[in-house]
């Protein structure tokens, strides 16, 4: 095994390290670790992401639905739209995008770079969603209120977002379930868990097909970053999340940047 190999798997323990301490953004590195460490082409990278953050996030889920803290109908309202969207993208969407997709000066686009460049911007506006602070909504129970046109569009957007680049969009989610479902902060976080896990492993069916996979090394790698939650899981009993998440926001913000640079010279 090299060297890069071995770093590759130990990048997957980070991810779940990074899920178990702050409870997301974790998976936002799976993509690069595949794509930069493991040599695997951006568009089996995504598939792999999303079968690596599905069974991620539904860890977190359980975890969740034990402590009560799941909204089953404000995941199924949100969830509908979103894999419908995020398994027809896997499916018809990102096989018909053209090898090559357009030149710039000298420089011919192709559908590997366009899917690398795109990431790279979700991984920016993500890294600005955990560099901000936050302020936490008031932790009281509200009665329930579904904008119903706003959230399937919201699905729609995030289901395809996910699909492309294969990250679980728990910074589009949770700011969507607070606004449009008038949830507090801790059930938004908790039950947007529960919807990256069903659309992202929905989405993961829309590759079976399309896709040649590795199923042990997928199974390693995604068993590997489970145990990382746990150890995070672990570990947040000792270290202040809010802290790290901006820390993390910050690496995250960098390795956009490098991806940028490194896709577009």
């Amino acid at each position: 095994m090299e060297v890069i190999e071995v770093l590759g798997y130990i990048g997957a323990l980070i991810i779940g390290v990074v899920l178990g301490l702050i409870g997301g953004g974790g998976s936002i590195l799976t993509v690069p670790v595949f794509v930069y460490l493991m040599d695997i082409n951006p568009v089996t990278a995504t598939a792999y992401s999303l079968f690596v953050v599905g069974f991620s996030a539904l860890v977190g889920a359980v975890k969740n639905l034990r402590k009560g803290l799941v909204s089953f109908r404000t995941a199924i309202v949100f969830s509908i739209p979103a894999f419908i969207a995020v398994y027809l993208t896997r499916k018809f969407l990102v096989p018909a995008i053209p090898e090559e997709l357009f030149m710039m000066v000298d420089f011919v686009i192709t559908k590997d770079t366009g899917i690398m460049v795109f990431f790279a911007m979700i991984m920016l506006a993500a890294s600005i969603s955990m560099i901000k602070n936050r302020k936490e909504a008031p932790e009281k129970e509200e009665t329930v209120s579904y904008n119903y046109p706003l959230i399937v569009i919201e699905g729609i957007v995030v289901g395809t977002l996910t699909g492309i680049v294969g990250a679980g969009g728990g910074f589009l989610i949770i700011p969507a379930l607070v606004l449009f479902a008038r949830l507090p902060m801790k059930k938004a976080v908790a039950t947007s868990l529960l919807i990256i896990a069903i659309k992202s492993l929905i989405g993961f069916l829309g590759d079976v097909e399309n896709l040649v996979i590795e199923w042990s090394f997928l199974i390693v790698f995604t068993g590997i970053s489970i145990i990382g939650i746990f150890v995070g899981m672990y570990l947040s009993n000792f270290i202040e999340g809010e802290k790290l998440k901006k820390g993390f926001g910050w690496f995250v913000l960098v390795m956009g940047v490098y991806i940028l640079i490194k896709e577009l010279t």
